[in-house]
C-alpha cells in the first residue's frame, strides 16, 4: 500500500494506485452548499488534493478519464449531472513567493 504523502494531484493518486481515502459522496453536498466555498484548513490537510479532484470530476477536457479516475469511487457509481461540464481554469501560486514588490513581478 503506497500512502500519498506530498501528492495533491488527483489523477497521478488515482493512476499510480496511492491509497485514497474515498470522500467523493460529499460532492453533492458541495453542489447544494452554495456558490462560494471557503475550505480553511491547516497545512497539509488536503486542501489541493481536493481541489484537484473537483477539477477532474467537473472539467470538461477531462470527460474521456471519468470512468477511469472515478468509476470506483462512491461518486463514479451515481454521478451529479454537473459532472464534466465546465471548462476549469486552473492557477498555481505554488510558485509565487509572499514577498517582494510589484517591480519584481515584472
Amino acid at each position: 500500500m503506497k500512502f500519498p504523502y506530498g501528492i495533491s494531484d488527483f489523477e497521478s493518486l488515482i493512476t499510480e494506485r496511492y491509497h485514497y481515502v474515498d470522500r467523493t459522496d460529499h460532492i453533492p453536498l458541495l453542489e447544494e452548499a452554495g456558490k462560494q466555498l471557503l475550505f480553511l484548513r491547516p497545512r497539509r490537510f488536503g486542501k489541493s488534493l481536493l481541489l484537484s479532484m473537483l477539477e477532474n470530476y467537473y472539467d470538461l477536457n477531462k470527460a474521456d478519464r471519468f470512468e477511469v479516475l472515478f468509476g470506483d469511487l462512491a461518486i463514479g457509481k451515481d454521478p451529479t449531472p454537473e459532472h464534466n461540464q465546465y471548462f476549469v481554469l486552473k492557477w498555481d501560486f505554488s510558485g509565487v513567493s509572499p514577498t517582494g514588490d510589484g517591480e519584481e513581478i515584472q
